[in-house]
């Protein structure tokens, strides 16, 4: 079973929960979603009437917190920590894990220095043992970490929950990207048919370097022919010498 089918079965299973609960059962369920180990989307738990209703109420702290862990970082936690929620060690590891995601939507070559500032971590071992085994084992992440460089390079990153008004300029992204791959499939096409027309006429070409060489060939082999049919001509003179000889 991969990520992305494990994913949606807990997205569901926390979206119906939310559906059927208000007050404190609701604000523990959100609690409960932003500290699963292995759910990093929440746009859908979001979007649940009992959850939205939560805007404006003594409980909208949390509805805050669930927008924190589908769009927001861990830096971003700490500009706001002293008026928010204080977190439980497996929500600020998972706020890490998806601030990582963050940083890879945008830069395929992750320094270490700007990851341990991101994530306050104290050294490169720390920092190392949490890509390992916070970021690539979770399945969030595939990358390779450079010790020379002092970098983690981003090969495959499971994508965040899209924040409102961002949908617009992905499917402008998208319609680019289907754009230029059209444009390019044409060029293709284009040079595949340059090359065909080319091999044709090579072969033309060569065709007639063949014909003729054939022609060269068969003309040769006329002219020897007549040469070795010649008949051969003597005249009085030359048949008298030749008569002298034999007497001779």
């Amino acid at each position: 079973m991969d990520i992305e089918q494990k994913q949606a079965e807990y997205i569901d299973h926390f979206v119906k929960k939310a559906s059927n609960l208000r007050g404190p059962a609701l604000t523990a369920v959100i609690v409960e979603a932003t500290s699963h180990p292995l759910l990093f989307a929440f746009s859908e738990i979001l979007s649940v009437p009992n959850v939205l209703e939560l805007e404006g109420t003594k409980d909208s702290i949390y509805l805050d917190l669930l927008r924190l862990y589908a769009y927001g970082t861990w830096s971003e936690y700490k500009n706001v920590a002293e008026n928010f929620v204080n977190l439980a060690p497996e929500q600020i590891l998972k706020l890490k894990q998806l601030t990582v995601l963050t940083l890879a939507e945008t830069n395929k070559v992750l320094p270490y220095d700007n990851l341990m500032q991101e994530l306050d971590v104290a050294n490169v071992r720390e920092l190392e043992d949490f890509l390992i085994n916070d970021c690539m084992y979770a399945g969030i992440v595939k990358g390779k970490l450079d010790q020379l460089r002092r970098c983690f390079e981003v090969q495959i990153a499971a994508g965040r929950d899209l924040q409102p008004g961002q949908l617009g300029n992905m499917i402008k992204m998208l319609a680019d990207w289907q754009s230029t791959s059209e444009n390019l499939m044409l060029s293709i096409q284009e040079k595949i048919k340059w090359a065909d027309s080319m091999s044709e006429i090579d072969q033309v070409h060569k065709k007639t370097m063949d014909d003729r060489v054939e022609e060269v060939k068969r003309s040769l082999s006329l002219k020897k022919l007549q040469t070795m049919s010649r008949p051969l001509t003597l005249t009085s003179e030359g048949m008298k010498r030749s008569f002298l000889n034999l007497v001779d």
